[in-house]
């Protein structure tokens, strides 16, 4: 288990704790594979703009291929970016448990006093699914899920964090962010919060760390540990 010393000081300082979804709750593609949902927006946008589809086809992340649908055409990015939102919502239906760790991070932060939002570039329809399957919503105060039709604001862009704190009226500095990747972090450093590093893989230690992060831990568990002591 990865032990860093800053966790506890950084958690200490922090009003509102943002979790990110896709990682720190939930494996979102656990049992519908992103690669396979992005075969089939690729599909979808090859039928609308071929030139858009051709490129898309280069990748198996589902929400790179949202980007180049909206960056190809706003319209066509609107119809990718419902079918997106349909594939999320069906995946955390199959996609398991909360990541291990995660319940009692989102408990013991809640019972800190500290609000708790869920930040991510998933759709809040599939956020608020997993959290009523899951019977998690007593936990969340709000959720910000991606800029419908603007995926140019999503993380790493920082609106994503500044809309969550003006949400729960607290300045976005009193803030800190559990995130699972880079953009995670470079939206944390460009809205003035706190980021701790959830290195869910093992090649992520080092990415976070040349990158900045306030701290790190490779558990869940060790949020609550921190937020309990």
């Amino acid at each position: 288990m990865t032990h860093d010393d800053r966790l506890s000081g950084v958690l200490e300082h922090a009003r509102v704790i943002f979790f990110d979804f896709d990682g720190p709750v939930c494996d979102v593609f656990a049992g519908l594979p992103a690669s396979d949902v992005a075969k089939q927006l690729t599909t979808l946008l090859s039928i609308q703009h071929e030139a858009a589809g051709a490129k898309a086809a280069e990748t198996d992340d589902p929400i790179e291929v949202l980007r180049i649908a909206h960056e190809a055409d706003a319209t066509v990015g609107q119809v990718v970016e419902q079918a997106l939102t349909a594939a999320e919502v069906e995946a955390v239906a199959v996609a398991g448990p909360p990541t291990p760790g995660a319940v009692e991070a989102l408990q013991a932060a809640r019972s800190s006093g500290r609000a708790v939002v869920v930040v991510s570039n998933n759709s809040a329809d599939c956020v608020q699914r997993f959290m009523e399957l899951h019977g998690l919503g007593e936990y969340v105060a709000r959720i910000v899920g991606r800029p419908s039709g603007d995926p140019h604001l999503m993380k790493p862009n920082p609106y994503p964090l500044i809309m969550a704190a003006d949400q729960v009226h607290v300045d976005v500095t009193l803030c800190t962010l559990i995130g699972d990747s880079l953009t995670d972090i470079q939206a944390a450093h460009a809205a003035g919060t706190t980021v701790i590093g959830y290195t869910n893989k093992p090649h992520k230690v080092a990415l976070f760390a040349e990158a900045g992060a306030d701290a790190i831990t490779d558990a869940m568990k060790d949020i609550a540990d921190a937020l309990t002591a």
